[in-house]
Order: C-alpha cells, then sequence, then structure tokens
C-alpha cells in the first residue's frame, strides 16, 4: 500500500515551516470559541452546567488533538513538479496523491487570506475541467506561489497547445 504514495523519483517540495504556525493558532482559537458561546448559553441562561463542562472538554481533546497532529499534517504536504504533470500529496489519516497533467488544467489561483497574510503565506490552486479535482498547495511563501503560479501557467500553456 505504500507503493501507491511513494514519492517519485523526485525530491518533494514542502510547505513553509510557518504554516505550522497558523495551524497552531487556528487549533487554539477555533474550538474553544466554536463550543464557548453553546456552553455559556446552557450553563448560564439554562443552567446546564454539567453540559457546559461537558462541551468545554470536548473543545479542550479537540485542541489536544488537532495540536499533536499539526507536525505529521505540516510533513504530510508535498508537491513535485515533474515534465508533463504536477503532483500533490497530503494527509495523515486519509493519504492523498494527485496528479494533474499541465494539458488539463484551466486555471491556476492565488489566495491569501488575513492570518495567512500575517504568518506570510499563500495558497496556490488548480483548476480543471473535472470539479472533482482538489489540486491546492497551501502554507506557500508569497515568492514560491508567484513563481508556481507563473511556471504552472506557462506549463499549461505549453502543453494544452499540443492538444
Amino acid at each position: 500500500m505504500d507503493d501507491l504514495f511513494a514519492p517519485p523519483a523526485y525530491a518533494w517540495q514542502r510547505l513553509s515551516p510557518a504554516y505550522r504556525s497558523l495551524r497552531r493558532l487556528t487549533t487554539v482559537l477555533v474550538a474553544p470559541v466554536v463550543f464557548s458561546v453553546p456552553a455559556l448559553v446552557l450553563g448560564l441562561a439554562f443552567g446546564l452546567w454539567w453540559v457546559s463542562l461537558a462541551l468545554w472538554g470536548v473543545a479542550a481533546v479537540i485542541v489536544v488533538v488537532r495540536w499533536s497532529l499539526v507536525e505529521r499534517t505540516w510533513r504530510s504536504w508535498g508537491y513535485v513538479e515533474r515534465e508533463d504533470d504536477l503532483y500533490i500529496t497530503h494527509g495523515v489519516a486519509f493519504r492523498s496523491l494527485v496528479a494533474v497533467p499541465y494539458g488539463r488544467m484551466q486555471l491556476v489561483e492565488v489566495a491569501s487570506g488575513p492570518l495567512e497574510r500575517a504568518f506570510g503565506l499563500a495558497t496556490v490552486s488548480l483548476k480543471t475541467a473535472s470539479p472533482e479535482t482538489n489540486a491546492t498547495i497551501p502554507g506557500l511563501p508569497p515568492e514560491e506561489a508567484a513563481r508556481l503560479r507563473d511556471r504552472l501557467t506557462e506549463l499549461g500553456e505549453a502543453h494544452a497547445s499540443g492538444l
């Protein structure tokens, strides 16, 4: 089974280390914020303090589990620019390897939300004719995202003209 996700004979490019910090920040912020409102409402308004404590416990478990997986998740991401296609791999429990032929690319998109910009990161997404294509590379430095965008656009045009 490991051969299915084995890297090709190329060096995998990895995400920026700042991506780990971004994931840790969102881990610490999201679960407590999402669970705090229902916990406070149930605890204070309805007197269901035990349900409120249970929700806080669930939030704590989510934070601990996600925090422990940040490093492995970061290490699982990689991409390889080959002659005719781009390989993208990621996943800890549910592994994925996507090969996108350059000639099938229709759009290369770069996005960066407020938190990503604060950490100096960007995300590159590839769109093909298939809606099933999930080719996204998060956690790239802006310079690498711009280089990859330009390179993939150039390769996509060169390979598409041969069709």
